[in-house]
């Protein structure tokens, strides 16, 4: 069916639409992977997005029920240059096709992608709607200023604390729209893990006394989440705190950093980054769109962006606290800075 990608900034893009067949708006972003596709619909941080792969063939190894990082997509649109009807791999269970029908997700391909891609590169990234219908110029712009994604941690944290048994060290996940691999990490460290919703109150974290908190990774801008940022004030040099993402980000506006929006943000799994600490580059898996940009005080860098030189991890000189920008869970990969978690653990010493 014929449907077309209206940009914020008027431009127009048609192809043909699939998977589920209603219209959608989000924030139109890019990844640059050249696999993992399902790893990126079930990521939580992609809530609201409207994401396109650089990629050109999507869906060549259909889709499995294990390879998910929540418990179901959580992007708002998907935009690829061509689909694969025929997928073939021996742990395929769904065609893409049938994946985002089935989670209500409408696709959109045939589209040209890289042109797409330039622009949002060039312009930054900018709200969008995939439509199947005429939509009038006054009818675009309420929707496009109706939409925000201020209460996007809200709809994907946990809605009731769980534990997961494990004989180590015992850690405390505030969770803002974790991943699932992120949980394997520790899991395979044979971590205890208190998983707790993102507006958990300090004063229930010290209660529980666990070895570490760990701070995850989610979706929006973290200068939405003022409740949070002050539990965090309040848990800094009571206990060992360890952050990915925006964990990272909520940690340093904490501590009287800084973030920023980036142009058109990191995402995909070929991102260099250099250890200062073990002068090492190591290609990981990245996703956001917004980065620290004021370092805060009694705070290290231990990794920067070799792409833009952005701040990608930080340690404190006296407190056990420690974050990254990247993903070192990887999922759909690389694996390069998997020992990430061994150095949150030795926190907990």
């Amino acid at each position: 069916m014929k449907s077309k990608l209206i940009l914020e900034n008027g431009l127009v893009f048609e192809g043909n639409a699939f998977g589920y067949l209603e219209d959608s708006i989000g924030e139109v972003v890019f990844n640059t992977g050249m696999t993992g596709y399902q790893e990126i619909l079930t990521d939580p941080s992609y809530y609201n997005q409207i994401v396109l792969m650089t990629y050109p063939l999507i869906g060549n190894y259909g889709i499995n029920l294990e390879d998910v990082e929540s418990k179901g997509p959580k992007v708002k649109g998907f935009i690829v240059r061509e689909k694969s009807d025929y997928p073939n791999n021996w742990r395929s269970e769904f065609k893409l096709d049938v994946y985002l029908k089935h989670n209500k997700i409408i696709g959109l391909e045939g589209i040209d992608t890289r042109a797409l891609t330039k622009i949002i590169r060039n312009s930054g990234t900018m709200k969008g709607i995939i439509t199947l219908k005429e939509i009038t110029h006054s009818e675009l712009e309420q929707r496009f200023e109706e939409f925000n994604n201020q209460d996007a941690v809200m709809q994907v944290t946990t809605k009731k604390g769980y534990e997961i048994e494990g004989s180590g060290n015992h850690v405390v996940i505030m969770d803002f729209g974790i991943k699932e691999n992120i949980i394997r990490s520790f899991k395979k460290r044979d971590c205890k893990m208190t998983v707790l919703p993102a507006y958990t109150k300090a004063e229930e974290i010290l209660k529980i006394s666990p070895d570490l908190v760990f701070l995850s990774n989610g979706p929006g801008d973290p200068k939405d989440l003022t409740e949070i940022i002050d539990t965090i004030k309040e848990l800094v040099g009571n206990i060992p705190i360890a952050g990915i993402c925006l964990g990272h980000q909520l940690l340093a506006l904490s501590l009287d950093g800084n973030t920023a929006k980036l142009k058109f943000g990191h995402r995909g799994c070929n991102h260099p980054v250099m250890d200062l600490e073990k002068n090492r580059v190591y290609i990981t898996s990245q996703n956001h769109g917004y980065f620290v940009n004021d370092l805060p005080q009694n705070m290290n860098i231990t990794h920067i962006s070799m792409n833009d030189e952005t701040i990608e991890g930080m340690k404190h000189k006296t407190l056990p606290i420690y974050s990254v920008q990247f993903h070192p869970e990887a999922n759909p990969g690389p694996t390069d800075a998997d020992h990430i978690f061994d150095e949150f653990l030795q926190l907990c010493r």
